[in-house]
Parts: structure tokens; sequence; C-alpha cells
């Protein structure tokens, strides 16, 4: 099995897509950007204050949850490290 990799007069194949381009892109300006943005912003869905409290809830207790599993997970091997070593 062969696969072709240049071209018969040796050029490189483009690739799937399109044509190549020459043409290199302009940069926008930063108000153009600005605007882009708030556009954008103005799409999203944003939370409302019990969703937003629920979902702080939520984040909290897990992180709380987790303190607790890796401190006890800690202490554990701690005692663990000491009988072996001790």
């Amino acid at each position: 099995m062969v696969t072709k990799t240049r071209d018969d007069d040796g050029a490189k194949p483009e690739k799937a897509g399109g044509a190549k381009t020459a043409e290199k892109k302009s940069r926008t300006s930063p108000l153009l950007f600005y605007r882009q943005v708030v556009t954008e912003l103005r799409k999203v869905k944003w939370p409302t204050r019990r969703e937003l409290l629920v979902y702080t809830l939520v984040v909290l207790i897990f992180v709380l949850v987790m303190v607790g599993f890796v401190t006890v997970i800690d202490i554990a091997f701690g005692e663990l490290v000491t009988i072996v070593f001790g």
C-alpha cells in the first residue's frame, strides 16, 4: 500500500477543507472586539438568583466533603507510615 505524499510536480497536496489562502487575516479593532463580546454576552442565559444560590451551595458542600475525605486519607496514611517505619 502506497501513500501519495507529493503531487507529480513535487508539491505537497492541499489539505482537505479548501484552497490555500495567500491573504493574511486582518486584526479586528479593540472597539469591534468589545462590541462582539457584548453581543455574545447578551445571548447568554444567565442563572437566576435561586439557581446561583443552589449551584454555590452544591459546590461548597462538595468541597467540604472532599476536604474531609482527603483529611481522613491523610491521617490514615500517616498512621500507616508510623506503624510501618515507626
